[in-house]
């Protein structure tokens, strides 16, 4: 593990398209807001957590057949090429072909992936419009 602080990971935007490798979760997720105090209850079950001075995002496995009427239901592509947290544009490129399609995307960037959140129903688009993303 590289220490806090480097960059480890792939900078190179030619590389980092050519190696793009999208995978789906099988598991749909939700977005909650919480408040602070709430999100230390449900931390241990949060796949991402980001607070805010309103409250905290969590971002959770759902159970399709378990989820509140009309909850919009995530799918999860990781780009499992190790990204350099100091690249410049991928995330800008996944974008737009996302966009091209009129799919919306919530992307989040951890240490060595970055993780794009489409609307569940559009995952399959999703991942043709990734791998037709060329450098």
């Amino acid at each position: 593990m590289g220490i806090a602080g480097t960059a480890p990971g792939i900078s190179d935007l030619r590389a980092l398209l050519a190696a793009l490798d999208p995978g789906l979760d099988p598991v749909p997720k939700r977005f909650l807001h919480v408040s602070h105090d709430k999100a230390r209850e449900r931390m241990a079950d949060a796949l991402m957590m980001f607070r805010e001075a309103e409250g905290t995002t969590l971002i959770v496995d759902v159970d399709p057949d378990d989820a509140p009427s009309g909850a919009m239901l995530w799918a999860c592509i990781t780009l499992r090429v190790q990204s350099s947290l100091t690249a410049v544009g991928m995330m800008a490129a996944v974008s737009a072909a996302l966009a091209k399609r009129g799919i919306p995307c919530n992307p989040v960037s951890a240490f060595l992936h970055d993780h794009i959140f489409v609307p569940w129903d559009r995952r399959d688009d999703a991942l043709d419009a990734l791998s037709h993303l060329t450098p």
